[in-house]
Formats: structure tokens, sequence, C-alpha cells
């Protein structure tokens, strides 16, 4: 069974649009971007051509003729008679294009030809991109895909566009939600927690209504992004990348969940482990969060080099990484222990990214103020806290209240608790994280102006 996603509706606007470029749907390994791309095309195509450069090694040397579309088909249906090529009905898909980057290089002649559709894909895993973008400067399109979001999940579980659109309602109409609404949607929220978004977890949830086997698939990929390390870093120490990789949940269990080096390996410092951090981010396997130096506008080119968090762009995994005795906890009785501030803001980071925001925090260095995240609208900053108790948020009332933050009018927090708004902070359960960017743009419009008390 397919599954709805959320590249689907971008694909058909794509290929309505009559003057689109090729496309590039980038990602980590394991997402569901061949199932989406092949699920497109098979029903909106009459002929499909489909290329995987890691299965079948016979298609990578289609380029030793030139980069014209002409002598591209001629190389493919030498390789493979069966590959038929008819104008204007027949899309080409190139996938794993991490093993033959030069296919990049023929999206100029396709998007001149443009009598074929043409969508590469690969995962970021080896993806030398700054060549596959020089090569095809103006003549693609990117498109970033992630592991499916709350929202897509949801599709999954059955339920209607109507009801995860009321999420977003009750958000805008401050309105609490009833018990009821409340109980299911918390208990969706922590499965997915736990379950995380790449699509054969997702699959096997839903197919058996157990958690059953989905630990085993989710420590395989974790196994795979290792093994993919071993297999496309070059010039990096190998080891050092794995030991950071695998470092991530014990560094988000700390109180203060700056990234350190020194728990990484006793001793260490950065520079040892120079370019680890950039090969993870470009493989799509980690997600960093810079500290700012003040907060307020604008954000970027407003961060401390050096000092930033790192998160997994999907919480399932991370989950996945604990030890045994907290994933057993986690499915059975859905306690988050010892981690649940780690679990939760990995969350929340993860909801952002795959929203489009950026992840931004503040810490003072006297500790004496800090923000877990930070986005903004138009005009406006606005903090965001994301609460594992009820403990107060003095950090959040003195950025609002203090002067000196000029840029910050209203906070948001997110925690175990329901719709809300006190003393210009905005109080939202957990799971209405997902909704936060599409709250933002019809709550606070870019001529809504909300001034210092």
């Amino acid at each position: 069974m397919y599954y709805r996603r959320k590249i689907d509706d971008y694909l058909k606007k794509w290929k309505e649009d009559p003057s689109h470029k090729p496309l590039i749907v980038k990602g980590a390994r394991q997402i569901g971007k061949t199932e989406s791309l092949l699920h497109f095309a098979k029903s909106n195509y009459e002929n499909v051509v489909y290329i995987n450069f890691a299965l079948e090694k016979k298609f990578i040397n289609i380029l030793a003729d030139g980069y014209d579309v002409g002598s591209v088909i001629k190389n493919i249906t030498l390789a493979d008679p069966s590959k038929k090529f008819i104008p204007d009905k027949t899309i080409i898909l190139f996938d794993e294009i991490q093993e033959n980057p030069d296919i990049a290089t023929t999206l100029k002649s396709f998007k001149i030809d443009a009598g074929y559709d043409v969508i590469c894909s690969g995962s970021m895993l080896g993806i030398n991109y700054k060549k596959i973008h020089s090569n095809s400067v103006g003549a693609k399109t990117d498109y970033e895909m992630h592991s499916m979001d709350f929202e897509e999940f949801l599709w999954a579980k059955g339920y209607s566009q109507e009801q995860i659109d009321s999420i977003l309602q009750h958000m805008l109409d401050n309105k609490p939600f009833n018990e009821n609404e409340s109980s299911v949607f918390k208990s969706l929220f922590l499965d997915f927690c736990v379950l995380g978004g790449m699509p054969e977890v997702v699959k096997i949830y839903i197919e058996t209504g157990t958690f059953s086997g989905t630990l085993d698939v989710q420590e395989q990929i974790r196994l795979d992004y290792e093994e993919d390390v071993r297999k496309y870093a070059e010039g990096i120490d190998q080891a050092k990348i794995i030991r950071v990789y695998r470092s991530i949940p014990a560094q988000l269990a700390k109180g203060n969940k700056k990234f350190q080096f020194n728990k990484v390996e006793k001793n260490a410092r950065s520079r040892e482990y120079t370019g680890c951090i950039e090969w993870l981010k470009d493989a799509g396997v980690i997600v960093e969060c810079n500290c700012l130096q003040f907060p307020e506008l604008p954000l970027k080119g407003n961060i401390v080099e050096n000092k930033y968090k790192i998160y997994y762009p999907d919480t399932g995994l991370l989950v996945s990484a604990l030890d045994e005795e907290a994933q057993d906890d986690l499915r059975i009785n859905k306690n988050l222990g010892v981690y649940k501030g780690a679990l939760y803001e990995n969350f929340v980071a993860e909801a952002f990214v795959k929203q489009g925001f950026g992840l931004f925090y503040y810490k003072k260095n006297n500790s004496s103020l800090e923000e877990d995240f930070f986005v903004r609208t138009q005009n406006d900053l606005i903090p965001v806290e994301v609460k594992s108790g009820n403990n107060q948020s003095k950090s959040l009332a003195e950025l609002i209240e203090n002067r000196t933050y000029s840029d910050i009018s209203y906070g948001i927090k997110l925690g175990n608790f329901n719709v809300g708004h006190a003393n210009d902070i905005y109080t939202f359960p957990y799971f209405c994280a997902f909704k936060l960017k599409e709250y933002l743009k019809e709550k606070f419009s870019s001529d809504t102006v909300i001034n210092k008390k």
C-alpha cells in the first residue's frame, strides 16, 4: 500500500508548470524517495524509464559519447533495448545519482530539448553536491525530502485532512482541546515519537498495529548509515564520523545539550574532528541547531561559531539508539524517563526542519538566560520553549518583557498541556508543533505589530 506524502502535491504542481525544469530530489536514504517518485511517475505518465545507478551498473557508462539527449538515450537503449522513449509522454527517473554524479551535467540538455521530463534522486550520503550543482546551474530545481512528519503519519493512520486541520484551528482560535481530542492526539504523538517517520517502520506499525519488528528496522537503518560512512567518506577519519553519530543520544541526555567533542572521546578537541559534523549534515543524518550571538534579527550571520546542538532528523532513530531498557520502557509504557527532555526537544527540532525552519537557540555565557529554539515571522523573532515538566518559563518571560530584546514581543511554549494564552505566551501541546509555520502565517500577518510592554 502506498502512503500519501507531501512530495506528491509538489510533484503534481511541478508537472503542471509548463516551464518546469529537471528536478533533483535530495534527502537521506530510506526516507521514501524512490517509492514516491515511482508512484508519481506511474500515475502520471504513459511511459516510465527508471534507472538505478546503484543496482544497475550497466548504465554507469551512458555518458561515454557526451551529455546531449540523443547520445544519452542511445547509450541507455544499448544497455537495455527494452527501454522506450516516447517524446512528450515519457519521464526518466535517474536514481542513486551519488553513484554517477556526472549525470547532472545532462540536465542542461534535457532542459533545452524539453521532450522528456527528468527527475534525479539520491541520498546525500557521499554525494559531492557542489559538483552536481555546478554541473547543472540554471537547469534544475531542487527539492529537499525528509522522513514522514506527524501530518503524513496521521494520513497513514487514516485521519482526514479536516480532522488534521482541526488542530490548526484550535491553535488559531485559542480553543483548548476537549478531553477526548487531547487523549487521542497525545497517544498518536507518543507513538510517532517512538516510531519516527521512516516509511518502512510506519508501514510495519500500521499493518500490525504494534511496535513489533519496528526496532529491528530502525537499528538496521542506523547500521546502514554507518556502513555508508565507510563506503563514501573520503579524506576524513571514518571512525571519528561514526563516533560522533553514536554520541548524539548521550549528548542530548545532558542538562547542557551543547555538542561537546570531549563527550565523543576523552580529551578530544574539535580540530581533531574537522569535517565530521559537516559530512554527517551533508549526508542528511543529523541536523544542527546554531547558537545565536544575541536574540535579535536577522538570524543568519548572528551565530556563534563552534557552538551548537545536534539532533537526529528522525526522533524514532534517536529512540532506537537508546539503551535497551529505555527502548522497552518507551514502547511498552511510553515512559520517556530520563530522556524526556531530549526526546521532546528532538521532536520539535525535527518538526521545525520538516517545515523549513532553520534551527537556532540562545544561551547567555553566564547561563542566566537560555532558550530552546527561535523562529521568525516577517517582523518578529519568536522564542520557542520546549517544556518536559511544569516548571516556570523564566527565560521566556524575560525575553518577552525586557526591552533589551526589541525584536521579541511574544513567545510560544510547547509541552504536556492544553492550548492557552497568557502574558504574551502562547501555549500548545507537543503534537501541535508540526502546524507552527501555518499558525504563524495565519495568526501574525506581516502587518501585525505587537508592541513591547
